[in-house]
């Protein structure tokens, strides 16, 4: 039946640009997929960073089980009491002062498109300001924000977009002395250029506390508050996108409390729906009372869903419960001394970054030179895959060849071993094919 059913996805499904995986899946549980041959799957993306405490999580399958007994949904102007709950939990537990209020969608491109529309009205502006490297959605306005890729042949995007140079101290635009100095000439050159640009309507800056699909760049604090520093100096409204920052992930209840920046509006998703659609933004009063009145609208057929909102408190319950944001810190560090153990054995691992349990691995050809070893990181990849670790977010050829790996923060010291030797084991593999190749 698992061929019959791979084959009917092959004749019936949009192949919509994923990594092809040459099967179909059946189940999930903690750090474990299965797949329909039944193999056993270690998952170190954590379904693509969406399962922040593990799959299948009991308090989510139990908050899906009490949506069931109360409602999944509502018309959309009819709010859910357990959506006030949610709003309140996120405010007074979660993020940083004055972020007080929250609307409720499905999606991270949504969120985001959320967050531009307020900003454009509270500014009465259209321009912004993005980072090379991000990504932000796929939809209109989050799609044209977004540099890591996929820009090309979807026609005419949003009009008054600008990139400015994201830091990077592997691979830096512009060298400097240190990794902060080579961060703020990029910086002030992105904002000389955006300036001479401007038509005198900017509305906001958007980033990511930890720049992701571009590599899991880390800036440097001096760039947020660089960031910060011009959003006001312009009128603008900062932005931080904390789909993958948010939560614990980074062993910080978010990007900005790890960069100790705060945003005017924050735009969270993966990390607080447990692997069920929900996002949301959430912004000052001052901001929401202005676009109010103004007569802002972001009306969907699934906004302040009760069955998500009922999941996101069970998430962030288990987060505190089961103290993921400190495991996210050991466990992250216990990951990241084995990478380092692995660097010290492949001269190909050129740099390892990150914070918590999101890291970046970067393959190079050579660590004197730094070009990016993309056929390894490919073939690497797939290698893992056959011998049980699923352990790269979707790769991205023109970004570098990086693996993103991101393990649920439910993860085990064991796990993490197993994790490890299957990917010395699989690198190992890809260098001796890649020598047959040459050969």
């Amino acid at each position: 039946m698992s061929t019959e059913h791979y084959m009917i996805a092959q004749d019936f499904l949009i192949r919509y640009g994923g990594d092809n995986f040459g099967n179909l899946f059946s189940k999930a549980k903690g750090t474990l997929v299965w797949d329909d041959q039944g193999r056993q799957i270690l998952d170190f993306t954590s379904g693509q960073m969406c399962a922040t405490i593990g799959h299948n999580h009991p308090s989510i399958v139990k908050a899906v089980e009490e949506a069931g007994e109360k409602a999944y949904h509502f018309f959309s102007g009819m709010i859910p009491e357990v959506v006030s709950e949610l709003a309140e939990t996120l405010a007074k537990d979660w993020m940083p002062e004055p972020l007080r209020r929250s609307l409720l969608v499905t999606t991270g491109s949504e969120s985001n498109e959320a967050a531009l529309r307020i900003a454009k009205m509270y500014t009465d502006g259209f321009e912004i300001i993005a980072v090379g490297g991000s990504w932000h959605g796929v939809t209109g306005g989050a799609s044209a924000s977004s540099y890591a890729s996929d820009r090309r042949g979807y026609g005419i995007p949003v009009a008054g977009v600008f990139a400015i140079p994201e830091p990077n101290s592997y691979r830096p635009y512009i060298p400097g002395s240190n990794e902060e100095e080579s961060a703020m000439a990029c910086l002030d050159l992105g904002f000389k250029m955006f300036d001479m640009q401007s038509s005198g309507k900017p509305a906001a800056i958007i980033i990511e506390p930890i720049i992701s699909a571009g590599g899991v760049l880390v800036p440097p604090k001096c760039f947020m508050e660089g960031l910060r520093k011009a959003a006001d100096e312009r009128n603008m409204l900062l932005i931080f996108d904390e789909a993958q920052t948010a939560f614990g992930r980074i062993g910080y209840k978010t990007g900005a409390e790890f960069h100790g920046v705060t945003p005017d509006i924050m735009s969270v998703s993966k990390t607080i729906g447990g692997g069920l659609p929900l996002a949301g933004v959430i912004t000052t009063n001052k901001i929401e009372e202005k676009v109010h009145e103004k007569g802002f609208t972001y009306y969907t057929s699934h906004v302040s869903d009760p069955l998500p909102a009922y999941v996101g408190l069970a998430v962030l319950k288990a987060i505190n419960e089961e103290s993921l944001i400190e495991r996210a810190r050991t466990m992250g560090q216990y990951l990241l001394k084995k990478l380092i153990n692995l660097q010290q054995k492949y001269e190909a691992i050129g740099d390892i970054r990150g914070e918590g349990l999101l890291l970046g691995v970067e393959l190079v050809k050579d660590r004197e030179n730094r070009e990016p070893f993309h056929q390894l990181g490919k073939i690497t990849t797939e290698h893992c895959f056959k011998n049980g670790l699923s352990m790269n977010i979707r790769r991205r050829k023109e970004r570098g060849s990086v693996w993103r790996i991101a393990p649920p923060l439910t993860v085990s010291y064991d796990e993490i071993d197993q994790a490890i030797d299957i990917l010395d084991l699989s690198l190992r593999e890809s260098l001796d094919e890649i020598t047959r190749l040459k050969v």
